[in-house]
């Protein structure tokens, strides 16, 4: 009883077929064929496009890159120490 048999299924289609017809359901498979080609064929030239960007742009520096950041940190503290009031000894 917990499972349908292949007659079951066979009715389930049937049903389908009458409620929908052949057409529309061929024609929804089309377009459903239509959308999927569609979405590979965006998928690949999107790839493609990565591929030529990944070429064109040049690879970063070498060198310790965390030596801007440290030198922008000490700018930043010596602006507050020059602005700020230190009281009179």
């Amino acid at each position: 009883m917990g499972s349908f048999s292949i007659w079951h299924w066979l009715v389930v289609l049937l049903v389908v077929l009458l409620l929908f017809g052949g057409g529309k359901i061929s024609g929804l498979m089309g377009d459903l064929a239509k959308g999927i080609k569609s979405f590979k064929q965006n998928m690949k030239e999107d790839d493609d496009k990565d591929a030529s960007m990944a070429a064109e742009t040049p690879p970063p520096p070498a060198g310790n890159l965390s030596a801007p950041v440290q030198q922008a940190r000490a700018a930043s503290t010596e602006q507050r120490t020059s602005t700020s009031s230190h009281p009179a000894a």
